[in-house]
């Protein structure tokens, strides 16, 4: 025999059935529970309770796990969004584990993404008309990794994003940067400082790789990227500073001696 539902408004005993997977919403199962599998299953108050105090768990153990993510952190003390303005628009934020040695974006490719890099490694490169190689910029754990001519014009990418070590890392499309532009000042004031920022970087690299020696190249290699030297191949490394690896040997002795001397 069916028990009769205790005094709820009609949403929220809507609400209740559908959260709990016993029937649909009708008029009449408003006001009874249905029959699931030849047995009658009455919504009481005691498992109405239950379902809330779940439903409710369930949205505090989302809310914290979002909260613990890098990523979330990132945005709250580097983009200096409150607890609300991130919760609203990082729900259809996606994520993605990347083993070592995949590409996130290969040459002739479009990309859809800015990378967050939560964990791990990336770097994006291209390929010279003999095959070589030449590393234009590394993303360890915090940094933001793109092809901006893509992403943003649409065109067809002229370099690849790979990871160099088991890499996770945050997707994030246009949609998120207009939706947190709208919903957050601070954001949009940190993402056209990110943006001016990104092409400072750029000219200063240009600067260097035209005019600087390559020990000047290599501190300031040091100082973009402290964590890096025991994490990224030799070979790698010269290649971001545009050298042999042979010339890089011989600055970091050169380095090593001097720091000897003075010591």
């Amino acid at each position: 025999m069916s028990a009769m539902l205790p005094a709820f408004t009609e949403g929220v005993v809507e609400f209740l059935i559908i959260e709990s997977g016993l029937v649909f919403p009708t008029s009449e199962n408003k006001k009874s529970a249905t029959s699931i599998f030849g047995k009658e299953v009455a919504l009481c108050e005691e498992y109405r309770n239950f379902k809330i105090q779940e439903i409710l768990g369930n949205m505090i153990s989302e809310k914290s796990q979002l909260e613990s993510a890098p990523f979330y952190t990132y945005l709250k003390k580097t983009a200096g969004m409150s607890d609300d303005e991130i919760l609203r628009v990082s729900a259809d934020l996606k994520r993605s584990k990347i083993e070592k040695g995949s590409l996130l974006l290969a040459k002739g490719a479009i990309c859809n993404y800015s990378f967050f890099v939560e964990k791990g490694l990336l770097r994006s490169y291209m390929l010279d008309e003999a095959g070589k190689e030449h590393v234009i910029q590394f993303a360890p754990e915090n940094w933001f990794i793109v092809d901006r001519s893509s992403v943003y014009f649409n065109d067809a990418s002229e370099s690849y994003i790979e990871a160099i070590e088991d890499t996770e890392v945050v997707l994030i499309g246009e949609d998120f940067i207009c939706k947190a532009n709208e919903t957050s000042p601070a954001f949009r004031r940190f993402n056209d400082k990110l943006l001016h920022n990104h092409i400072r970087h750029m000219q200063n690299r240009i600067n260097l790789l035209l005019g600087a020696t390559a020990e000047v190249r290599y501190l300031s290699f040091i100082e973009m990227y402290p964590d890096l030297l025991l994490r990224v191949p030799q070979w790698m490394i010269a290649s971001y500073l545009g050298i042999t690896p042979e010339s890089l040997s011989r600055v970091r002795k050169e380095l090593a001696h001097k720091n000897f001397k003075s010591t």
